[in-house]
């Protein structure tokens, strides 16, 4: 039998963490032997067990940041490999993640084709910094576009939808929207119900799969 990749995922947010555990469980090859929500924290769970070959690593995390985590992994836990999850395709942070020693560096709006290439480069010693999968804003917007119309969704719900992509809570899309939390919850169970998914982690998964 195949010895499983095992892997652990350091973010802090829960639902985009639920999401990405839906789609790894769905790969045999992977197995979740940990999930921490700061870089503090992953750092204990190493501790505890050292021979980890795949880290999926957040930039923004509260307490010990991803750039600086990376740091401490590869002094103390060489072996494992790191990929780097953001929402920001900034290349100074690309580049300090790079001189960090990270082993890649990929989109949290990446699909799912996307994440699991990125995984596999890593794994097998390989690098993946390549951000050149991102859509021009002209596809971008014909993909979206497409989209409402299968799903009838409104433009409201389209901005909320792109913010939960971003692993926003409701308060934050509230307040950036100016909205109160219980319309961006209407609007929420709106989506949920037109895309006919169950849960958050379910959400997430439909976002990262069909790469929205």
């Amino acid at each position: 039998m195949e010895k499983k990749i095992q892997t652990m995922i350091a973010d802090d947010h829960p639902l985009f963490v639920e999401g990405l555990k839906m789609i790894l469980s769905s790969n045999d090859l992977l197995q979740i032997a940990g999930i921490a929500n700061d870089g503090k924290q992953l750092l204990y769970l190493l501790t505890q067990q050292p021979n980890i070959d795949l880290i999926l690593l957040d930039v923004n995390m509260p307490n010990l940041n991803g750039l600086d985590t990376i740091k401490y992994i590869k002094q103390s836990f060489g072996s494992s490999k790191v990929l780097m999850l953001s929402a920001y395709s900034d290349e100074k942070v690309v580049e300090q993640a790079k001189k960090a020693g990270a082993d890649g560096y990929i989109l949290k709006n990446s699909s799912k084709d996307e994440l699991m290439k990125a995984i596999m480069d890593v794994v097998n010693g390989k690098t993946h910094f390549d951000l050149q999968n991102e859509p021009n804003h002209e596809d971008a917007f014909k993909k979206m576009d497409i989209f409402l119309r299968k799903y009838n969704l409104t433009k409201r719900e389209k901005e909320i939808l792109l913010y939960l992509k971003q692993t926003y809570t409701n308060q934050q899309i509230a307040d950036t929207l100016h909205l109160s939390i219980y319309t961006v919850e209407t609007h929420r169970k709106n989506i949920m119900q037109k895309l006919q998914l169950s849960s958050p982690a379910a959400l997430v998964k439909f976002l990262v799969e069909f790469n929205i």
